[in-house]
């Protein structure tokens, strides 16, 4: 039965798409409810094979399955698993292909007994559907399994009689059906289906389980008094949360230190051995300064996601989401939208595709528009960056901060849409509490390198794309207004320190060649910065400065914030190409934190003032939170959400309220500070 988009989508494909064998994956702790699915699949009349997974788990309590006999009462093989191990998986492939090929004696179509009164009704059904003109539907799908839906008043079984040339009938039957049923049973026919299905499960798991005679308490259990506490569980909860970004700055200060002095010894040796001109220009400052910038983070990217992978193996993240729904019941949401919220950490299109476990589309739409406040692992690169930069002394905290402004935010926008766009009452839900579980190395090192897999990916691609194309619109135009007086300034040096050096004693003549060095160079950065500023890109900086400098963005942060639209990783890959170090002098080992510590303005009423500081990069790091989500999630919650509408007004909303925080924050700590 489908309740969600998810459910629906597989019930379809099944439906449709006919597919050889269906695999049917069970938690072997939780039979009774994992075995209702299987005798839904057996009314589907398919091939089916049931694994019987975290089967380790189910030895350990001491309870007894025979699985072979299991399998002869229900018609389907059963194989024992352990997912988390890789145990039994060979064996699962191997029933797979026997039942693939009809090799498999267990294997049988049995037929659930739902009593004399709704067999009658099915029967009755399944006539008025099996008729020559509805074969296309009865081939596609089992008739018995149709009119047992239409019986449950299924709106998707209803939509699949509808095609029907006697819809009208097959339609008019069922209501009679059900009707006569309610007045011998006085009960509804999806109830008497259900109590049948469960008592069915009951009668061959008695033949087959043998529960252990000695129950104890679960160590899960104990642990669960003091996490799952009504007090101490949240505080708990924000404790695990702290330490994941304590732990992602701390941990992955190292490696990246390694990767950035690996990318600094690329870039001197390509200064050393390049002569002047485009090409090295497009390799230093274009690729190795966009792409090179992004990459230093890989790591803490990886912590992220090890942490966030921790929590989720070990059994916490059921717990917290069960502490956290009388939270989500204020907010006009229920627990289960708190895992989409969460998976938001690492990335919110997934995060956006798993709104489909919710069964309210109220809540679903309330999810996916609150979801892009949820801080990607996309923005912890920019995040990391001017935090090491401003806050040597708060990283973890600071960090901290940060993802929690985005969960108020989140916080704040759920009310507000459950109060404007959709004043309807909640649905509650019960969540499974699974065992504690140790993690396996196995499983956690999948869920990074997957993780590596997806960074490097969107590296090679789009923000190699991106960097270039931002290096290509600051590389041009190269001739501008005023950059001859900057070439006759430079020649007047070079003349002047020519005669001077000419006439100077050897013992004098290093330090006159290190003031020429910072007199020349002063001329470079002058004529660079009105260059830039004169370039396409520079230009485009200009536009937007008026709109952005109340928030304390300069031209190039304004750039950034535009290119970051396409991913969030572009914004430091784009710092690093308009933030460039000085190639006149040499010195392109200089680190990214480096280089935006150091910046000033050239020109304007803040010449030789600081570009960033801890208020503008608070501020940058605001704005950056909030705003436009990337064109990926864009483009998932249009299409989750079947309207273009919503990915429109998730636009407007965020950048808005990203606008609206930045401003009110740099203008309120400019008084204060």
């Amino acid at each position: 039965t489908a309740y969600s988009p998810e459910e629906l989508f597989v019930r379809e494909y099944i439906a449709d798409k006919s597919p050889d064998v269906v695999v049917n994956i069970l938690d072997s702790n939780n039979l009774e409810r994992n075995l209702y699915l299987t005798t839904q699949l057996i009314d589907m009349d398919i091939k089916v094979v049931g694994a019987l997974n975290m089967f380790d788990e189910f030895e350990n309590s001491g309870d007894k399955l025979d699985y072979r006999q299991l399998g002869h009462l229900l018609g389907i093989p059963f194989v024992p698993t352990v997912g988390s191990k890789g145990k039994g998986l060979e064996d699962l492939y191997d029933k797979i292909i026997e039942v693939y090929e009809d090799r498999d004696m267990t294997l049988r179509h049995i037929h659930i007994n739902y009593g004399p009164q709704i067999e009658s009704s099915i029967f009755e059904i399944q006539e008025k559907i099996y008729m020559p003109e509805n074969q296309f539907l009865f081939n596609a799908i089992s008739s018995r399994f149709l009119a047992i839906k239409l019986l449950e008043l299924d709106k998707a079984a209803e939509a699949k009689a509808n095609l029907c040339s006697n819809a009208q009938q097959i339609l008019q039957t069922r209501d009679v059906e059900g009707r006569r049923i309610f007045k011998e049973l006085n009960e509804d026919a999806e109830s008497l289906v259900t109590d049948a299905k469960y008592g069915f499960i009951a009668g061959a798991l008695k033949e087959t389980l043998k529960p252990n005679p000695v129950t104890k308490k679960r160590t899960s259990d104990i642990i669960d008094i003091i996490i799952t506490h009504k007090i101490w569980g949240i505080p708990i909860f924000i404790v695990f949360m702290w330490l994941t970004f304590w732990g992602t700055f701390k941990l992955g200060h190292y490696p990246m230190n390694w990767i950035q002095i690996f990318i600094n010894f690329i870039s001197v040796q390509l200064n050393q051995s390049m002569a002047d001109g485009i090409l090295k220009d497009l390799l230093i400052q274009g690729i190795i300064g966009g792409v090179g910038g992004v990459i230093t983070f890989l790591p803490n990217i990886l912590l992220l996601y090890l942490f966030i992978s921790l929590m989720e193996d070990t059994g916490y993240m059921a717990r917290a989401v069960f502490i956290m729904d009388k939270a989500m019941h204020k907010i006009g949401l229920h627990g289960k939208s708190f895992i989409p919220l969460l998976m938001g950490f690492g990335c919110n299109v997934p995060a956006i595709l798993s709104t489909r476990i919710i069964e309210s589309k109220r809540d679903r739409l309330i999810t996916m528009l609150i979801l892009p406040f949820m801080s990607c692992s996309a923005r912890l690169p920019i995040y990391i960056l001017l935090i090491s930069a401003f806050f040597p002394y708060y990283q973890g905290t600071i960090l901290f901060l940060i993802y929690m402004i985005g969960v108020l935010l989140a916080i704040g926008s759920a009310l507000f849409f459950r109060k404007v766009l959709f004043p309807h009452p909640d649905i509650p839900f019960v969540m499974e509490l699974p065992p504690y579980r140790m993690p396996t190395v196995r499983t956690l090192s999948r869920h990074m390198w997957h993780r590596a897999e997806q960074y490097l990916k969107k590296i090679g691609g789009i923000i190699l794309a991106a960097s270039i194309i931002v290096w290509a619109l600051g590389y041009f135009p190269r001739d501008f207004d005023g950059s001859k007086h900057y070439d006759v300034q430079r020649d007047l040096v070079n003349a002047q320190y020519a005669h001077e050096v000419f006439q100077t004693q050897n013992f004098k003549l290093k330090i006159e060649k290190q003031i020429k060095e910072v007199k020349l160079n002063k001329i470079y950065l002058e004529k660079e910065s009105l260059r830039q500023q004169n370039s396409y890109i520079g230009r485009i900086g200009q536009f937007l400065t008026p709109i952005m400098m109340p928030l304390g963005f300069d031209w190039k942060m304004s750039v950034a914030v535009i290119t970051g639209i396409a991913a969030k990783e572009v914004v430091v890959g784009t710092l690093g190409v308009l933030y460039q170090t000085d190639l006149h002098s040499g010195n392109v080992s200089t680190s990214q934190i480096k280089k935006i510590q150091e910046q000033t303005y050239h020109s304007g009423k803040r010449i030789g003032q600081k570009v960033f500081s801890p208020r503008v990069a608070f501020s940058f790091m605001l704005f950056i939170l909030i705003y436009f989500p990337c064109i990926a999630v864009v483009a998932s919650i249009r299409r989750e959400a079947g309207a273009s509408k919503w990915a429109l007004f998730s636009v407007l909303y965020t950048t808005g309220v990203a606008y609206m925080v930045a401003f009110v924050f740099y203008q309120l700590s400019g008084i204060f500070f």
